[in-house]
């Protein structure tokens, strides 16, 4: 997301909706655009090494889960 991105969500009530429907349809909403996520990344500062260190970890466990996966299909 730019840092200029203006979001702007909209939940429609008719007449009968209750507001715990309301609730729930803009946390989904929220979940949908991704709102929560920034919020959380930004919520607490991490060093930029920190950051590509995690990224790092996070594909070379994403690549020997792949590696796992392919091993077990050509078992079968």
């Amino acid at each position: 997301m730019a840092k200029n991105d203006d979001i702007a969500l909209k939940v429609e009530l008719k007449e009968g909706d209750g507001a715990e429907w309301a609730i729930k349809k803009f946390s989904r909403l929220c979940q949908k655009c991704g709102i929560l996520g920034v919020y959380r990344a930004k919520k607490h500062h991490r060093k930029p090494s920190i950051e590509l260190k995690e990224k790092t970890e996070k594909a070379l466990k994403r690549r020997l889960k792949d590696d796992r996966r392919r091993k077990t299909r050509g078992k079968i």
